[in-house]
């Protein structure tokens, strides 16, 4: 599994669990801390957490650690699992992802690794910036 944040400000570092599956205590262990870092060091403490319904994301532990743990959350109750305008790393920053990769490199799940870190790299700050503001309210989806 791959996580990736993001915000108006920026992206988060990638977090990538390749041992295992991933439930909601890993989930919780490794995938939440670096959301609740990133999201205090690029948005102070006024933000709100977004997570889609993945079953590591409702499970009533995860729940809890959020309400405890961030600023604000949406609770899986409040949102949507597949819906392009509220996800936009699923249907926007992804593709922008996959296609910065160069996928001949691409031989061994290390070289998938290091790729998708390059290609995190080379994610146009523009694009998150504007998929963020959409889903926020704040440009108008046309």
């Amino acid at each position: 599994m791959v996580w990736l944040g993001a915000c108006s400000q920026a992206l988060t570092p990638l977090v990538i669990l390749d041992e295992g599956s991933v439930d909601h205590t890993v989930y919780i262990e490794k995938v939440l801390p670096v959301a609740k870092k990133f999201g205090a060091k690029m948005l102070g403490g006024d933000w709100t957490f977004q997570q889609n319904n993945a079953p590591a994301h409702k499970q009533h532990l995860t729940q809890e650690w959020c309400r405890r743990n961030l600023p604000s959350f949406i609770s899986k109750e409040r949102w949507p699992a597949n819906s392009q305008d509220f996800n936009p790393l699923d249907y926007c920053i992804w593709n922008d992802l996959v296609q910065a990769m160069d996928w001949r490199k691409v031989t061994t799940k290390l070289t998938l690794i290091t790729e998708l870190k390059r290609a995190v790299k080379k994610l146009r700050l523009k694009v998150v910036v504007q998929n963020v503001e959409i889903i926020s309210g704040k440009v108008e989806i046309i």
